[in-house]
């Protein structure tokens, strides 16, 4: 399963986002270390379903399926605030440094409003300057990372030399757990000096700064971003960075239990929710609703989780939904269940690897694939598109 991190400095919302994507009860507090240990819950992503264009009702087995609306499993994890110095154990640092490098993709959660300082202490609203934040979160992350590769760095360059071994293994070796390939560091050097011998630590924090930017890309959800202070900041962060997404996860959290409850009819990443039963509101709750609604939803189109995650999978991973079934007449697996999985594939991928993703065994007896929309073969190396209903073919 696919994994997400979410990060930040202490009191964001961090917990808030992690709760509102994951309807998890991940405990809220206003005071730094609240998460002590890395929270990890299903959150799902979310693509339109076949179903409503083919005219079937689908049996989804590995998601969900609301409306036409396929909800698609991923893993959230959930680490606790960092804060300045965090690469040299300060804080918590160390322990979610090594939580944080488990994700594919960070998600870094700040305070958009300025209404907490660098190290999440609250402060008057609009005193302090989040585009900091981003620019210490990303240093932390670095600079830890540039430790690990500098362990040892001028006895590791003389084993290269003298044993003729390959620098990119070498590297690769020594980032080992952190789920970076030795294609991402490969393709990190090309921008940097050739010669590794002649390498200074500026060369290897490039280095560092390249291969994080290919292995573990990074977005930016402003949070809070209803309150009187967050707008200016939002479009100052937008000129500096790219992948900015305005959010409020404590609007999302209200909608979604709202909705649990009966009372509005709302999908996470709507633009809208209806209100069902309006004579069991009261007149607080209904100015709440009015609020999330003049201030988030008809501002920003929604209240950024759903976004968010989608963005991460889908934009940032480059992923695409492709369903896999027996039956291409049908749209059905062996036991008829109509559209049963959707499986989240890279971008660029072919239906050889979409069997090997569905299941080792069919991956090594496949024999070519079906379109089940036209009915026609495809061959092997046909790059899968999203949407794609596709039936392997395999050896008896």
């Amino acid at each position: 399963m696919l994994q997400i991190a979410v990060t930040g400095k202490p009191n964001v919302g961090k917990s808030s986002f992690f709760n509102s994507a994951t309807s998890s009860t991940v405990e809220m507090a206003n005071y730094p270390f609240t998460t002590i240990d890395a929270n990890n819950a299903v959150a799902h992503v979310i693509k339109d379903c076949p179903c409503k264009e083919l005219g079937v009702t689908c049996n989804p087995r590995n998601s969900i399926c609301i409306d036409g609306k396929r909800l698609l499993p991923i893993e959230l994890i959930d680490v606790a605030g960092l804060v300045p110095g965090a690469h040299e154990g300060k804080g918590l640092g160390n322990k979610f440094l090594d939580d944080l490098m488990q994700a594919k993709v960070f998600i870094h959660v700040i305070d958009a409003s300025g209404s907490t300082d660098i190290e999440g202490q609250p402060v008057e609203m609009g005193s302090h300057d989040p585009l900091e934040d981003i620019e210490f979160l990303e240093e932390e992350i670095v600079m830890w990372m540039y430790g690990i590769l500098s362990r040892n760095w001028v006895r590791l360059v003389r084993k290269v030399g003298a044993e003729h071994l390959d620098i990119s293994k070498v590297l690769f070796d020594q980032l080992s757990g952190t789920g970076i390939t030795i294609e991402d560091i490969i393709e990190a050097k090309r921008n940097i000096e050739p010669d590794y011998n002649k390498w200074e630590e500026e060369d290897l924090i490039e280095l560092t700064r390249n291969v994080l930017k290919i292995a573990k890309p990074m977005m930016i959800v402003a949070n809070k971003a209803d309150l009187p202070t967050s707008e200016e900041n939002i479009k100052r962060i937008k000129e500096k960075y790219p992948n900015v997404i305005p959010a409020s996860a404590e609007s999302e959290i209200a909608l979604v239990r709202a909705n649990e409850a009966g009372l509005i009819s709302y999908l996470p990443g709507d633009d809208h929710f209806d209100i069902l039963r309006e004579d069991e509101l009261s007149e607080n709750q209904l100015k709440a609703l009015d609020y999330i609604k003049t201030n988030i939803l008809d501002k920003y189109g929604s209240t950024g989780i759903q976004d968010a995650l989608n963005y991460g999978i889908f934009e940032l991973l480059e992923n695409i939904v492709v369903y896999p079934v027996q039956d291409e007449h049908k749209y059905t697996d062996q036991k008829g269940n109509v559209l049963p999985d959707g499986i989240l594939v890279k971008k660029g991928s072919n239906p050889r690897q979409l069997a090997y993703l569905v299941h080792t065994d069919i991956g090594d007896k496949f024999m070519h694939a079906v379109d089940a929309r036209s009915n026609m073969r495809i061959a092997s190396d046909y790059e899968l598109k999203d949407g794609d209903i596709i039936s392997i073919v395999t050896r008896q």
